[in-house]
């Protein structure tokens, strides 16, 4: 399914297919999605949009991998992925973009640095 599953935390939270969801959704940690969802979601964490999936909301997160269908806007610290089954319309603003082949993405792309802590060390003469 996904190349580096590895970087992929622990699922805490699924929204199964067949099920729909309106809202807002905020979490810390990983979810998925395999069904439908409209909104907004916000995490500090990992999502999975599986095969199948259509999610229509803006979204944050630090990390996010696309097999499924999303339409709006996306806003990630780390990494987006979009896997070869992955329809993505809609603006983003990553450090790392990632498409495989057969992916689709109709939209802008706006590459950020990674987000981290700089400390400048100044010396005093």
């Amino acid at each position: 399914m996904w190349e580096k599953k590895k970087e992929i935390e622990e699922v805490q939270a699924v929204l199964g297919k067949g099920a729909e969801f309106i809202g807002k959704l905020i979490f810390d940690g990983a979810v998925r999605i395999d069904g439908d969802f409209q909104g907004e979601i916000y995490g500090q964490g990992s999502l999975e949009i599986g095969e199948g999936a259509l999610v229509k909301a803006n979204i944050a997160v630090k990390t996010i991998y696309i097999g499924g269908d999303v339409q709006g806007s996306i806003e990630v610290k780390e990494k987006i992925n979009i896997n070869s089954t992955g329809k993505f319309n809609g603006d983003v603003r990553a450090p790392v973009f990632v498409m495989e082949a057969g992916a689709l993405f109709d939209g802008r792309s706006y590459m950020v640095e990674a987000v981290e802590e700089k400390i400048k060390i100044h010396s005093v003469d």
